[in-house]
């Protein structure tokens, strides 16, 4: 067989096909380097551009160093500019190299051309090597004072690169005093915005350590200064004059004539075409009248119409930005901008995010006067293509309907909505009604007139099968078929993914039986069964709360489960006032566009010292677990990602601890007999005041058809285990051993209301687990969540368990891993582990 043909594909031009073209490179610029011939220019620009584009895609050319800068004596601006490129590139990776470039870049320094001159400061200044700052005093000295306005601003930025480099090296040069003089001084306006930069972020760094750095950052914000920059703000650049309205922000006027002054000077800014500086005069007028509620107000009148005219030019991108921050001052004053609902309409062509946005604002702005063109505008969006809008203009029909405008018509769209053939419109219609119905009770009985109607089996969503069921129950004595549909869905239990599903039919079919007992006897008697067997904790306490309470008492269990119907006035905001203030005053920030405070989204190298993630790998811990209580590190207050090993149970429901000493009765439907509602209530109410607990729940499994098995031999109790109290641990070993072991146990565990309550003060956990030697190595977290790693070791051998415990106190649930050097140990320990948990918070 001939061997196969080679490639004849050629090497790509740009990149070198080995060593030998960048030796075929160095020996031509050599050749260059000296030569004076005509056109020898054109030639260096051939061959710079090869080292460019080789260095631009990764490949080392750092060989080329010294020809590079022999070949950069010339008077070509491209040249230069193509040298300083490479120069700049490998000065930060071969420090020594930089040494070479030093001579040429302070002759161009001096050169006749002023770009040339700036060009070569900004390149001197970009080396970053600490061993060079000597040589950028003189230069940057020389550059300050310069006749060109070009070369000086670029020795202002070059100071603040030398501060960053060597701040000491900086103060010394009397740098910040020559700044402030051209920040005052210079006729360029580049010149004073680049200096009220460089100042700014010097001062603000040395503010902590001198004293006179602290003044000077308060004069930045004096009337004097205040005042210079707003006469000269229209010469300044956009970036510079968002930089001296930020400034001004800041400052705090003495008396209310200053406010108006400002104000007047900053009233032709609005009307600027780049929405950056409109944002910030906005910022400004916003902050400078928050103490006075009626100017305050006329400044939301003033800055409508800029923003209205921004959300309609620009990109999708630009307006989104600007509809951010119209949407958070809607929120605050939706009056003000109720008669321009119409802006807030929706475009074709628009993207998704905008539309969402304006579904928002339509909802805040609608009042007396505009709900009913705004509500057919939105029914309109229901049928849009673009299924998550139609949903969220269904929702905003909802809400405008629990502000209570225009109740009458709003149902009757959202039950024309109930009749769309539509999935996804009947979901969220069936959610929305329930919120009505909870809020309107007397609309019920032409809700359900409708709802009635709907097949359970043509509903897939969740929450919107939760809603059908809660109707069901809540209703089951005006429905008819009530009890028959939730019989059904419990035969269907185990196919019901969803755990709020699960919990919403224990609390309907419990509900249904208070209200027609004969026909739902057997349905609860086979929920409860269900729901004691369920995997998923929270739907396995509620079977056994609702359990023990009809063995307790029936009528208890009915004042606890079905009370009187009683309208919710004021549904729950989902985010609080204290954060939006917060946002509010991070206006013109990127908090405004993403909702949320900053420190909720900000990079963690700005956080605390501490910080967790899902493998203690990655932790960063620094205190030894010792004989005493060591204060566990903490975490900043603010840390949003804290518990990145947190996570909601899936809604199909694991395995799990339940951590009940309750043997689930088992349901056998064969043994319900039907019977007269008022005999079996008297059955149960007297069964439940005899006060012996077997009769009770006798009665109660009897009743409903649940089995009590026969119980089980008590398992024989493992032989205690004995922690060592003095037991010590070092953080690396914690981690080495976190990352080599497998998890032998993962448990959820229920908190006490009074652990839960002394979790306020987490030391207190800590101290508590140690007084049953069991130590906390590194803690963190904030409410409702907390997490802690604990270590113990047995008494009479050096083998260690390792604890991973995620407290969550609004659920009252303490979710644990535990890692042993010996796995047989893990039971017992869980169960040591367990009983001091438990007692946590007692007297």
């Amino acid at each position: 067989m001939a061997p196969p043909a080679q490639s004849q594909r050629s090497p790509s031009p740009s990149q070198p096909s080995g060593k030998g073209e960048v030796s075929d490179l160095k020996s031509q610029l050599r050749q260059l380097a000296g030569s004076r011939a005509p056109g020898i220019d054109d030639s260096k620009r051939e061959l710079f551009k090869k080292v460019i584009s080789y260095m631009t895609v990764g490949i080392d050319v750092s060989s080329l160093f010294g020809e590079m800068v022999m070949c950069s004596a010339t008077s070509d601006i491209v040249l230069k500019k193509m040298c300083y490129l490479y120069v700049g590139n490998y000065a930060k990776v071969n420090p020594d190299l930089a040494l070479l470039t030093i001579n040429f870049l302070q002759r161009d320094c001096k050169d006749e051309d002023p770009m040339i001159r700036g060009l070569a400061l900004r390149s001197l200044c970009s080396l970053r090597v600490a061993n060079l700052v000597e040589y950028l005093v003189g230069p940057l000295g020389s550059g300050l004072k310069d006749n060109n306005n070009y070369v000086r601003t670029v020795a202002v930025m070059g100071v603040l690169k030398l501060y960053h480099i060597s701040a000491s090296t900086c103060v010394d040069a009397d740098f910040p005093a020559m700044l402030k003089h051209s920040m005052l001084n210079d006729s360029d306006a580049q010149v004073v915005a680049n200096c009220l930069s460089a100042l700014q972020e010097i001062w603000s760094s040395e503010a902590s350590s001198s004293e006179e750095a602290s003044r000077e950052r308060e004069a930045l914000l004096s009337k004097p200064v205040v005042y210079y920059f707003l006469n000269r703000i229209k010469e300044f650049s956009e970036w510079a004059q968002c930089l001296v309205l930020e400034l001004v922000g800041k400052y705090v006027p003495s008396e209310t004539s200053e406010i108006f002054d400002i104000m007047n000077l900053l009233e032709d800014r609005l009307q600027h075409a780049n929405g950056a500086v409109v944002l910030a005069t906005i910022k400004v007028f916003l902050q400078l009248t928050l103490s006075m509620t009626d100017v305050h107000q006329q400044v939301y009148e003033r800055i409508k119409a800029p923003l209205l005219t921004l959300v309609s030019s620009g990109s999708p991108e630009q307006s989104y930005a600007v509809l951010s921050h119209l949407h958070l001052l809607v929120m605050r004053a939706p009056f003000i901008f109720s008669s321009d609902y119409k802006h807030f309409y929706c475009q074709y062509n628009e993207p998704s995010y905008v539309k969402k946005l304006k579904l928002e604002m339509l909802t805040a702005v609608a009042n007396e006067s505009n709900t009913y063109e705004i509500v057919t505008e939105l029914c309109e969006y229901a049928a849009n293509v673009d299924i998550p809008i139609a949903r969220e203009s269904i929702r905003a029909v909802g809400k405008i309907a629990l502000q209570q405008y225009d109740v009458n018509a709003i149902v009757d769209r959202l039950l024309q909505f109930l009749e769309m053939e539509k999935d996804y419109v009947t979901a969220e219609a069936l959610v929305l009604v329930k919120d009505l119905l909870r809020k309107y009770p007397q609309w019920s009985q032409d809700c359900i007139a409708v709802v009635g109607n709907i097949s359970s089996k043509n509903i897939q969503e969740p929450k919107a099968k939760a809603a059908l069921i809660w109707m069901l129950g809540e209703y089951s004595q005006d429905m008819h078929d009530a009890p028959y549909i939730l019989e059904s869905l419990i035969e269907n239990w185990e196919d019901e993914h969803s755990a709020e599903v699960r919990l919403h039919l224990l609390t309907a079919v419990m509900k249904c039986f208070f209200k027609r007992p004969p026909e739902t006897q057997k349905a609860l008697g086979a929920a409860l069964a269900a729901g004691l067997a369920d995997f998923h904790q929270d739907v396995h306490d509620r079977a056994l709360f609702y359990y023990r309470l009809l063995q307790y008492n029936v009528s208890v269990a009915q004042r606890v489960v079905d009370p009187p119907k009683q309208a919710v006035s004021v549904f729950a905001d989902t985010q609080s006032s204290e954060i939006k203030d917060r946002i509010f005053d991070e206006f013109n920030s990127l908090s405004v566009v993403y909702q949320k405070p900053s420190y909720m989204f900000t990079d963690k190298e700005h956080r605390g010292p501490f910080e967790f993630s899902d493998e203690l790998g990655h932790l960063s811990i620094g205190a030894e677990s010792t004989g005493t209580v060591v204060p566990a590190q903490r975490v900043e207050a603010n840390d949003k990602d804290l518990l990145l090993s947190v996570s909601e149970k899936e809604e199909s429901g694991g395995p799990s601890n339940n951590a009940s000493a309750y043997s689930a009765p088992s349901y056998d439907g064969s043994s319900v007999s039907a019977a007269a509602s008022s005999q079996m209530l008297s059955e149960l109410a007297i069964s439940s005041v005899t006060g012996h607990a077997s009769q009770s729940s006798l009665a109660i499994d009897d009743l409903l058809g649940l089995g009590l098995p026969v119980a089980p031999a008590p398992a024989p109790s493992p032989p205690l285990l004995k922690l060592n109290s003095k037991a010590v641990l070092d953080p690396g070993t914690f981690q080495q051993k976190w990352r080599q072991l497998p998890i032998s146990l993962s448990q959820e565990y229920s908190v006490s209301p009074r652990g839960v309550a002394a979790l306020t003060a987490p030391q207190a956990l800590l101290r508590h687990m140690q007084g049953h030697s069991i130590h906390c190595i590194a803690s963190g977290g904030q409410s409702p969540n907390y997490k802690f790693f604990f270590f113990a070791q047995k008494a009479e051998e050096s083998s260690t368990f390792l604890v991973e415990c995620i407290i969550n106190t609004s659920s009252a649930k303490a979710q644990i891993k535990i890692k042993a050097d010996d796995q047989s140990a893990s039971e017992a320990f869980s169960t040591l582990f367990q009983s001091a948990l438990s007692e946590f918070g007692l007297p």
